[in-house]
């Protein structure tokens, strides 16, 4: 299948790699030459934007972007999708946006024939290398049976949730809990030190149990060797809660922990820490107690 990606960023890139060695005919934009002639080594082709990609042939156009308004220009503004000039084509938007705002973009984009399944995904860049990640996918079901296999090639586990926006929102949901299960685990450890007894002995004793957890795994070691390298950046997340915080009040619903770890990435954000991964959480609880769960 002929496949056009926007969006060559630390999920993107490796995406995109993944849809080439699954043997799609795979078509790249981004600003950054030194991207393009990458891509263009491993048998991809270039093109100026979204609608030189449509121009080109692409079938579907795939976008990994920052939040709403990229994928909406993208998608409907200057050099976007819908001057492509063609109606036979679909967008994949794997984004993480406000699911109102990916039902009005789907809508706009209908209006000239052009269908679009929201597709967020899980799992950081490492699941992006290897093509293991989760993908929640909104919109008409006859689409996703269509271009289910486009996004098996990037992940492991690939699930209808229903009309346009769920997949959004049942993103949303998982980074409400990963927030809020990071923040525990960085709490846990550090009151662990607090408290005189060995944080990385704790996180080997308590893994194994109901406390274990793919975060736990995950970030607990990344805290214990002070490693906040992305990963997932804390402004990402941020982007992330503040569409959660959206999304619930606009259905008048009360999310306090999603409340509270937004608060607690606010700090993190004052204290320069804006690019770290979203373990960086741990040392808010650091500053806040005096003690560091970083093994010397």
């Amino acid at each position: 299948m002929k496949i056009g990606f926007v969006g060559l960023g630390i999920m993107g890139k490796p995406m995109a790699k993944n849809l080439i060695k699954a043997g799609h005919d795979v078509v790249v934009t981004t600003h950054k030459r030194e991207v393009i002639d990458e891509f263009v080594a491993l048998g991809a082709k270039g093109a100026r934007n979204a609608a030189d990609e449509v121009k080109q042939g692409c079938e579907v156009i795939i976008t990994m972007l920052p939040n709403s308004p990229q994928v909406r220009e993208v998608t409907l503004g200057a050099g976007g999708v819908i001057e492509g000039g063609r109606s036979d084509v679909t967008v994949l938007d794997m984004s993480s946006i406000d699911p109102v705002e990916s039902q009005k973009i789907s809508a706009e984009l209908a209006k000239q024939g052009i269908d679009m399944l929201d597709c967020p995904v899980s799992g950081g860049e490492p699941k992006a290398i290897d093509g293991t990640l989760s993908v929640m996918v909104g919109g008409k079901k006859e689409t996703f049976d269509k271009y289910v296999s486009v996004l098996k090639a990037m992940a492991s586990s690939v699930v209808y949730v229903g009309p346009s926006g769920s997949g959004n929102v049942a993103k949303l949901a998982n980074q409400m809990i990963v927030a809020a299960n990071i923040g525990v685990v960085a709490e846990a450890l550090t009151f662990a030190k607090k408290a005189g007894t060995d944080p990385r002995l704790v996180y080997e004793a308590i893994r194994g149990g109901l406390a274990g957890s793919t975060v736990l795994d995950a970030k607990a070691p990344m805290m214990l060797s002070g490693n906040y390298n992305p990963g997932f950046r804390i402004k990402l997340h941020i982007k992330d809660l503040t569409n959660a915080l959206n999304a619930a009040h606009a259905i008048n619903m009360p999310v306090p922990m999603t409340a509270h770890m937004m608060e607690v990435m606010q700090e993190l954000m004052n204290h320069d820490e804006a690019d770290c991964d979203h373990d960086d959480i741990v040392r808010y609880y650091e500053r806040m107690t005096g003690v560091s769960v970083r093994e010397d």
